[in-house]
């Protein structure tokens, strides 16, 4: 027995390449484990069970083929892009996210593993060849890693600790990917040397190493937090304008109800004393139209249409209609964060003002200047539906070429005609999303739908 036992220790403590290799492939599914568990909770990223899986079983895979057959430098740099791509198409994320995704895997695993082998190379007296070669010591290390790693999943998890990159402006989105682009390059240049140099380094630069790494890592999550936070500060302060210039409006119109009640009583009793019963149906549907302006006040809530680059758009659109004497009927049956899940939110924006600016252009050259707009979903259908109805003056216009390139029914000067062109590049790319154009001989109607 003692035979048997001293023969399995002599085959951990000593150098052997074929077990650790063997070792390694249930390891490096429990890699890619605890690091999709880390970034997805950091970066809020939600993905089915099955999805999940998939990642793991790929991302492991992929581990197992680049250990054994494609030798390092040349391994790791194969293995950081396709971990990116996987990130990217199978857990269904931006471009960014899967950046920052893969960024925060290599370098929490980074750096714990200087520190870590550097710690066991002082506690085991074992040089950095035997470190890597023989299992018991490779495979503690490795253990000690994920164990780590799995802590700060519970740490942050527990404080509900997320970065949202949606609400970050395209300019920092760019600086930020090239920070993390240069981050990664940093990180990697830096395993690469203390791969060849650990064991012959003096224990202060080694820790001075894990410290300007470690650093350097916080300070960027430190300075996207705050950038984030920054963009959501400002995008709040312009809904609460927004939602303020709105409040206005309606303590204003209720002002005016309140005040002129008596004299609006007095002429609907003007009417019926004298048998104008057309006058009267004239004088309510003005009156009907002014309250139908407070009602549509009231909708334009921020609880109401609860996503705020939805409310931000729908309020300034119907702010700049209200100028123009464009008044805009507003309908809002859905939760608006639920289209998120099935399409871009800059996308849905981009179209929404799109096809709203349309909308008011041509319901303000109309005697009755009228705007219809609906949210609702269709069960039945698996889909989000937004209908935009507005009287036009042009009939003659031809549905079939607005969505050309250049095609306009303004002057060259006041339009580009690439809104409608642009929404047709979105629509392109895809395959869930449909826009559906009518007319009739009030009203020319866009309804667009996300389906789900």
């Amino acid at each position: 027995m003692m035979e048997i036992l001293q023969t399995v220790w002599t085959a951990l403590t000593t150098e052997n390449e074929n077990l650790i290799r063997i070792l390694f492939v249930p390891l490096s599914f429990v890699d890619a484990l605890v690091n999709m568990l880390l970034f997805s909770t950091i970066l809020n990223i939600s993905s089915s069970r099955k999805r999940k899986i998939i990642y793991i079983m790929a991302t492991g895979l992929l581990a197992v083929i680049r250990r054994t057959f494609i030798p390092d430098p040349y391994g790791t740099l194969i293995n950081l892009i396709v971990g990116f791509i996987l990130i990217k198409f199978i857990l269904k994320t931006t471009w960014l996210k899967s950046l920052v995704a893969e960024f925060i895997a290599v370098a929490i695993s980074s750096i714990l593993e200087l520190f870590i082998y550097r710690f066991c190379l002082i506690v085991f007296q074992a040089s950095y060849t035997q470190m890597m070669s023989a299992p018991l010591y490779r495979i503690l290390s490795i253990v000690c890693i994920y164990l780590i790693i799995y802590l700060f999943y519970r740490i942050i998890k527990y404080f509900k600790f997320h970065i949202d990159l949606n609400n970050m402006t395209k300019k920092n989105k760019v600086l930020f990917f090239i920070t993390i682009i240069l981050g990664i390059l940093a990180i990697g240049s830096q395993i690469y040397i203390m791969s060849f140099y650990s064991d012959k380094m003096p224990l202060s630069i080694t820790i001075l190493s894990i410290l300007s790494l470690l650093t350097y890592f916080i300070l960027s999550l430190y300075s996207l937090f705050s950038t984030n936070k920054l963009n959501t500060t400002a995008q709040n302060l312009e809904e609460a304008q927004l939602y303020n210039k709105t409040l206005t409006l309606l303590h204003d119109s209720m002002r005016g109800f309140k005040h002129d009640f008596h004299n609006i009583v007095q002429s609907i009793g003007g009417y019926i004393d004298t048998g104008d019963m057309s006058g009267l149906k004239i004088y309510y549907t003005q009156l009907l139209k002014d309250c139908n302006r407070v009602n549509n006040l009231t909708t334009l809530n921020p609880s109401i249409i609860n996503n705020p680059a939805i409310y931000n758009v729908m309020a300034d659109k119907y702010h700049k209609a209200d100028e123009i004497d464009v008044q805009i009927n507003l309908g809002v049956f859905i939760d608006l964060n639920e289209i998120e899940k099935h399409m871009k939110i800059y996308e849905f924006t981009r179209i929404l003002g799109i096809l709203m600016d349309n909308a008011i252009e041509a319901a303000s050259d109309c005697e009755n200047k009228s705007i219809h707009v609906s949210f609702r979903k269709e069960e039945n259908r698996s889909r989000f539906v937004m209908v935009i109805e507005n009287t036009y003056a042009n009939k003659d216009i031809d549905i079939n070429r607005i969505f050309d390139k250049d095609f306009s029914t303004k002057s060259k000067k006041t339009n580009s005609g690439l809104g409608l062109w642009e929404i047709r590049q979105i629509l392109k790319k895809n395959n869930n999303l449909d826009l559906y154009t009518t007319k009739n001989q009030e009203y020319f109607i866009q309804e667009f739908s996300i389906y789900y």
